[in-house]
């Protein structure tokens, strides 16, 4: 049993590019991206992050490439990870050209930052012919000069003229395997630039709200921006940017994805704030089923309900529910149906049994 949505998200029509395994864009799946923190010449810990952002939900990572020792580093870390590898590339056209030929999936870069003509050619050739994808990464924070100048500080319109520019420079070389952001740490800057932006192209868009704080501030920010947008049907893929272990950046996407519809990944809980009518102590109860629930792909509902005011409209809408009761004991519910009662000390063991029974019944 699901929600079923109040109204669904028409989204936008865009191309279909490839990020390694992954497709960006048409009707494809949002993807969740973040990126490593870790010194991409630590091969060991940069493999172990990957890692850990794969299992909480990543499809696509990045990792920065500033040196040739990161780039040649590359080919060690791609040999043991399952998700595709975009290399953070700013300036140097040699980084670019060597993080291809190492097995990177994507090159994010500015082509108008990247050199001449010339330079620009052999980053393109390189990645056409290691079948790896471009993002024209705009941000308002690292403009071209002319256009600051002509714009006077960072704008929607500065933005998206510098997008377009950079359209242009892979479309004349014949490069159309490429998405495209334009990103600002103001939540409405980057909302009108990308609205204006999804009007003049229809290249898969990545969104993001750059250097958006630490994880409270941060995830609000981006919940907002990313939120809007999507909700009007413009995005393709996303990043969260915290300040932050990037796990959170990966969880906080997909519960942006989750609460909108667009993605069904794992156990969505709702649940009640708690109040003097409680059963049994529901945010402790919460906390405890999201860390030990983490490991559950399949998309489930459930419900945890403090008391029987909401608990049983709330239950009859999800797959598995908990309406708190008297003496604690609480009503179990199953696809919506009163089950059996369980007292409060098992609830969280309950649980845990009901949710991965409904997943292995799922899979099958």
């Amino acid at each position: 049993m699901s929600l079923r949505p109040f109204r669904d998200i028409k989204r936008r029509k865009t191309k279909v590019i490839n990020v390694g395994k992954v497709k960006i864009g048409g009707n494809n799946p949002i993807s969740v991206q973040s990126m490593t923190n870790t010194l991409t010449t630590d091969v060991k810990a940069t493999i172990k992050q990957i890692n850990d952002i794969t299992d909480e939900g990543a499809d696509i990572v990045r990792v920065s490439c500033p040196d040739q020792s990161s780039t040649l580093a590359l080919k060690q870390i791609i040999k043991h990870v399952s998700i595709p590898v975009v290399a953070d590339i700013h300036f140097h056209y040699k980084r670019a050209i060597e993080a291809a030929e190492n097995g990177a999936s994507c090159l994010r870069i500015n082509p108008g930052n990247i050199g001449d003509a010339p330079k620009i050619h052999e980053v393109l050739k390189a990645a056409k012919n290691n079948n790896c994808s471009i993002r024209i990464g705009v941000n308002a924070g690292s403009l071209e000069k002319d256009i600051l100048e002509k714009f006077k500080e960072p704008c929607p319109e500065a933005l998206v003229e510098s997008a377009q520019r950079n359209i242009k420079i892979l479309e004349d070389k014949d490069f159309f395997n490429f998405k495209i952001s334009v990103k600002s740490s103001d939540v409405f800057l980057s909302i009108a630039a990308y609205r204006q932006l999804s009007k003049v192209t229809d290249y898969p868009l990545h969104l993001g709200i750059t250097e958006a704080g630490s994880f409270v501030s941060g995830s609000i920010k981006s919940s907002i921006g990313l939120g809007t947008l999507l909700m009007e049907g413009i995005g393709d893929t996303i990043r969260i940017s915290l300040s932050d272990n990037p796990t959170q950046e990966v969880k906080i996407g997909n519960e942006i994805l989750k609460s909108l519809n667009l993605r069904n990944r794992g156990v969505k809980i709702i649940s009640c704030p708690s109040c003097a009518r409680q059963a049994f102590h529901v945010i402790d109860t919460v906390k405890i089923l999201e860390e030990k629930l983490a490991h559950i792909k399949t998309p489930i509902t459930l419900s945890i309900i403090g008391c029987v005011v909401n608990g049983p409209g709330e239950a009859a809408m999800t797959d598995i529910g908990i309406t708190g009761g008297g003496k604690g004991k609480n009503m179990l519910y199953l696809s919506g149906v009163q089950n059996e009662k369980v007292l409060t000390e098992d609830i969280i063991e309950k649980v845990v049994f009901e949710v991965e029974k409904k997943a292995s019944e799922l899979e099958k």
